[in-house]
């Protein structure tokens, strides 16, 4: 029996390292993925940083070069997406010309390489658009509306006439007084004391500031919706009755079928009020 060490303890095959039957580095798609995702990069944000395809950067961070279309455009593509994930693109593409046969030659019939476009979504209505033009149209009325009430007579007394009950006939009526009344005279009593008596007849003027109102017939149909200046003054006339609201009822003075409503409102008060034609007096 032998004490030594045997003949085939030192054998060459002993002395050698042991190696890996496959590099221990990641593959090329496996490292362009892992910089991506420590760069807190998703797939749609390569894609639209690189021009490159989301498909194509999928098939490349599996290994997949195929969707490429040669190895002139995979080498562009894994350029552009190593830069775009902070690696530098010469390594890998060392790798890819060992593994895929070297670099190709240049080819004089076409450029090296071209970003892929991509082609535009569909998307869905423009909503933001819609509702913008919607304000703008609204916004657009109401100054219309304004800027034509004062574009008229402010102490005109010219009469706005609610919507006739279905069961009477329109009859012809002839201009009221006040309508002919001088329009920078004082609203009184008189001044509306010929009013229709089988009418609720209402005046707001605003002698001492401007104010907004809204004047309904008793169908509900809007007969004015605005602002008085100071001196203006507006009539509504209807066969039943006449629904207001006064956002400064403390600046308007009020006539209902010729007489003088007595109410004092406070400044800045704002009132809702119905007058029929037996109310002269009611709010």
């Amino acid at each position: 029996m032998s004490i030594g060490n045997s003949p085939d303890d030192n054998s060459p095959q002993d002395e050698r390292p042991f190696e890996f039957e496959k590099d221990d580095r990641p593959s090329i798609g496996r490292a362009l993925q892992q910089a991506r995702i420590a760069a807190g990069l998703t797939v749609d944000d390569v894609s639209n940083a690189t021009r490159v395809r989301i498909a194509i950067v999928h098939a490349i961070e599996q290994d997949d070069f195929g969707p490429c279309g040669g190895d002139v455009y995979a080498r562009g593509h894994l350029k552009t997406l190593a830069r775009a994930v902070q690696l530098d693109p010469t390594e890998l593409l060392a790798r890819y010309d060992d593994e895929h046969g070297g670099r190709p030659a240049p080819t004089a019939a076409a450029p090296m390489f071209e970003a892929e476009r991509i082609r535009p979504e569909r998307r869905g209505p423009n909503w933001t658009a819609a509702m913008v033009a919607a304000i703008v149209a609204v916004v657009g009325f109401v100054g219309f509306t304004m800027f034509g009430d004062d574009d008229e007579d402010g102490r005109s007394t010219q009469v706005a006439e609610g919507s006739t009950p279905t069961t009477s006939k329109p009859a012809k009526t002839t201009p009221s007084p006040s309508k002919s009344a001088d329009p920078k005279s004082d609203p009184s009593d008189s001044a509306i004391a010929a009013a229709p008596q089988d009418k609720v007849t209402v005046r707001v003027t605003a002698p001492d500031g401007r104010s907004w109102i809204s004047a309904k017939d008793h169908n509900g149909r809007l007969l004015f919706d605005g602002f008085l200046k100071q001196g203006d003054s507006k009539t509504f006339q209807d066969k039943e009755k006449i629904d207001l609201v006064l956002g400064d009822a403390g600046a308007l003075q009020l006539y209902v079928n010729g007489k003088k409503i007595e109410d004092e409102f406070a400044p800045g008060q704002v009132e809702r009020l119905t007058y029929t034609k037996g109310d002269p007096e009611v709010g």
